[in-house]
């Protein structure tokens, strides 16, 4: 009979007395410390890891994100058609994350809804600061987090600069494109409208894509991600009203309804109705 296998043969490190560890490294006391159900319902703990993980991978699509706005604004494509790739990815998580939420039934979620309070999903500041990134600009969303000064004066400094779209449209009249008001845009605070100007440019970059390769890369980077971004929320619709029909939300939205109204919002508008006009 052979003798069990011991990595320290291969050199494995086996004691970590005054090394650094796998767990030192990732904190792992801090996270895995982090979910305390309120009630003994068996699947709250689903409910938190479920709501926990996705805030971790938001945060990463905003590192991603802001790093690729600063490429963009350098007038370096390469590194953000990368960094747009990955969000994109990371938003294909979110969504696969959604079918282990979907195996939790109606009767499961009302043992432990009411110890929820009027916490909700609706009031995830990095959620709001990904909208904020991506040009889905509306100003009223900050209200949920006036009670966290520093999470209001966050979102305030996002709002205070171009949103990625916004970036992506500064590239072109960098470039000699034509994308009218919005060249001479200051105030990025609000939402901006739709322009037939920006669609010509856009119209322009499609119809000849050897010529502008490097802007229609962008251009369908930036599609990706919102394809993975509206799927997201599809799925987050589809999701509560599986589990809790037509119900308004803990946090005193509408719940499903209030979501499907959020599935008309478009990040890009002028690169999906290009592609009528092509």
């Amino acid at each position: 009979m052979s003798e069990p296998y011991d990595p320290a043969s291969e050199g494995a490190q086996m004691s970590f007395k005054e090394r650094m560890s796998y767990s030192d490294y990732l904190h792992l006391e801090k996270v895995l410390d982090a979910q305390t159900p309120l009630s003994s319902a068996h699947d709250e703990m689903l409910f938190i890891i479920q709501h926990q993980t996705s805030e971790l991978w938001m945060k990463l699509a905003l590192h991603e994100l802001g790093a690729a706005i600063r490429s963009i604004r350098a007038d370096r494509l390469e590194p953000s058609f990368k960094m747009l790739s990955r969000v994109a990815r990371i938003f294909e998580q979110l969504n696969n994350a959604w079918d282990v939420l979907r195996t939790m039934t109606p009767s499961e979620y009302t043992e432990f809804r009411d110890a929820l309070g009027q916490s909700s999903g609706f009031q995830s500041w990095q959620y709001r600061a990904i909208e904020f990134v991506a040009g889905n600009r509306n100003p009223a969303m900050l209200g949920p987090h006036k009670h966290r000064p520093d999470l209001s004066q966050k979102l305030e400094a996002i709002l205070a600069e171009p949103s990625l779209y916004d970036e992506a449209l500064l590239l072109l009249a960098r470039n000699g494109f034509d994308i009218g008001a919005d060249a001479r845009r200051t105030d990025w605070r609000e939402t901006r409208a739709e322009s037939e100007a920006v669609l010509m440019a856009w119209q322009t970059v499609y119809r000849d894509p050897q010529r502008y390769w490097m802007f229609y890369e962008l251009a369908e980077k930036l599609v990706d991600f919102e394809d993975y971004f509206r799927r997201w929320r599809f799925n987050h619709v589809t999701t509560v009203e599986r589990i809790i029909g037509m119900k308004r939300g803990t946090g005193g939205t509408s719940g499903a309804s209030y979501l499907k109204k959020m599935l008309e919002v478009v990040l890009f508008p002028e690169l999906w109705t290009v592609r009528t006009r092509l």
